[in-house]
């Protein structure tokens, strides 16, 4: 039977995973794969094993439930491996690199934080503050026929929105370093540009959540943040 992994924690981790459900219809148990210092947290792996809601909110579930007893190194949806045996052997591979990382994310949690900004004010900005893109727009609106003027606006003004996007993107993420471990980005989707995950040890974790919330004061309205924790630490495995 293929076998579905989970997450990977220390021995000593109490491992309280006896009324836990896994993935699959119906729900698969719980059990540990050991080696050594070492614990895979794995179930059987359901023949059609896809990312339903259901399969992705009892893999997450378990996540939340071994952080909150201890150090979890917590692995993607999905990773499956073809028997105990080979969990493991990686568990035997990976011995020190996997006890290193335990180690790394002992007592921290991950925020994940996301930025957008409205499209409308900041191309009023853009031609406000742009002598360039003004000029242009100035002789589009004059009724300039010259069919070359829109696409160099165009082209002037997504090359404004992506700098100084880009810019704030790295003063928030600056902001917010002085209270965090690590810090991983990631590709934004839709209309934000920024999309960071902060790996936070649990003794900064106040120190953090008011930098963010004084972050997003000053950002004001024109801007959405929203912020998602604490979670597992999946970008940081």
């Amino acid at each position: 039977m293929t076998v579905y992994v989970y997450s990977v924690v220390s021995t000593d981790h109490p491992q309280r995973v006896d009324e836990l459900d896994g993935v699959g219809d119906p729900p698969a148990k719980l059990r540990t794969v050991q080696h050594g210092s070492l614990s895979a947290v794995v179930s059987d792996a359901p023949e059609d094993l896809r990312p339903k809601r259901r399969d992705l909110n009892a893999h997450h579930a378990v996540q939340e439930h071994l952080m909150a007893d201890g150090a979890v190194l917590p692995l993607q949806f999905g990773l499956t491996a073809t028997d105990d045996g080979a969990v493991r052997a990686v568990l035997e591979e990976r011995v020190d690199a996997l006890t290193a990382q335990l180690a790394a994310l002992d007592n921290c949690v991950e925020y994940n934080l996301k930025v957008g900004q409205d499209e409308e004010v900041l191309l009023r900005q853009v031609l406000r503050e742009s002598d360039q893109a003004r000029a242009l727009n100035d002789e589009i609106t004059s009724g300039s026929n010259n069919p070359e003027l829109p696409l160099a606006l165009g082209e002037l003004v997504v090359q404004e929105v992506q700098t100084r996007q880009g810019r704030l993107a790295a003063d928030i993420v600056a902001a917010l370093r002085g209270s965090v471990r690590q810090d991983h980005l990631a590709e934004p989707a839709a209309n934000d540009f920024l999309n960071v995950s902060f790996l936070v040890h649990r003794d900064d974790e106040q120190d953090f959540l008011a930098a963010e919330k004084q972050l997003a004061d000053e950002l004001g309205a024109d801007f959405t943040v929203r912020l998602h924790g604490p979670l597992p630490a999946y970008s940081f495995v």
